[in-house]
């Protein structure tokens, strides 16, 4: 079991949602995105995603977008990445991070420099525009790394397609709650009546994410689904207001998990 599986394991027994927290890996530069991400397991989430920047970030929001262009002016690159989990990983050791991505860095930077160079660092990788069909070889060569390869679905994928994810997928599955772009608005109601037909389908723990911005979403979405993830509010709260504001909503949101088992 890897740092992801044992956190998994810890929020069964503790019959809670965990927090998923999102940051753009060098936004605004890499001191500051080390110290933000180092200190956000204490603060109170349960697993951090780390975006590879990408100058061609399509599946994410004016947010986000905003980020990656940030973290690449302040020279950020997918080999600065990987020195920056090592540089959180002197801080926290126990918080399961796991990277977020496009095809394009990671296969100019190499795919498996990338998992040879992570080992023991990371616990995962999400990879946003890989085909369903193109997974198989990168689910191989994580397995042998002890990391998984997030599966993601959204809300037009077919129950036979579900079916055929949920036969190969491992650590937890990844729901786009919303079709469009990161940070867009969320449809509370529609949004359960998915999560109701994905989470018999699926005999691994469900993330939301895509659209949850506030403390009410939060609470809606507590213990109904196993992991929410955090991405655009959080980022814009990181730009607009400093470390110190970002890590109080994170405690905040954290607590609202605790308390609504």
């Amino acid at each position: 079991m890897n740092r992801l599986d044992q956190k998994l394991e810890q929020l069964k027994l503790e019959n809670r949602s965990g927090l998923v927290c999102y940051f753009t890996a060098g936004d605004p530069n890499f001191a500051e995105s080390c110290r933000l991400l180092s200190q956000l397991g204490q603060a109170g989430a349960d697993i951090i995603e780390v975006g590879i920047p990408f100058s061609d970030p399509v599946a994410d929001g004016e947010i986000i977008q905003a980020a990656h262009l940030r973290a690449l002016s302040a020279g950020q690159t997918v080999k600065q990445t990987i020195e920056l989990v090592k540089a959180i990983r002197l801080h926290d050791d126990q918080t399961p991070i796991i990277f977020m991505t496009y095809l394009n860095p990671m296969m100019q930077y190499g795919f498996e420099t990338l998992i040879a160079e992570t080992e023991n660092l990371i616990d995962g990788i999400l990879i946003l525009d890989a085909p369903y069909g193109y997974r198989e070889k990168f689910e191989v060569q994580l397995n042998e790394k002890n990391m998984h390869l997030i599966a993601m679905t959204a809300p037009t994928t077919p129950v036979e397609r579900l079916e055929q994810i949920s036969a190969r997928a491992t650590g937890f599955l990844y729901h786009v709650a919303e079709n469009g772009l990161t940070g867009g608005d969320l449809n509370l109601s529609n949004l359960e009546k998915k999560i109701a037909e994905i989470k018999p389908i699926f005999n691994i723990p469900v993330a939301i994410g895509f659209g949850i911005k506030n403390e009410s979403h939060v609470k809606a979405l507590a213990n109904k689904v196993d992991l929410i993830v955090i991405g655009s509010a959080l980022v814009d709260t990181f730009f607009n207001k400093g470390m110190n504001a970002t890590l109080e909503k994170v405690t905040v949101f954290s607590q609202i998990l605790r308390e609504n088992k």
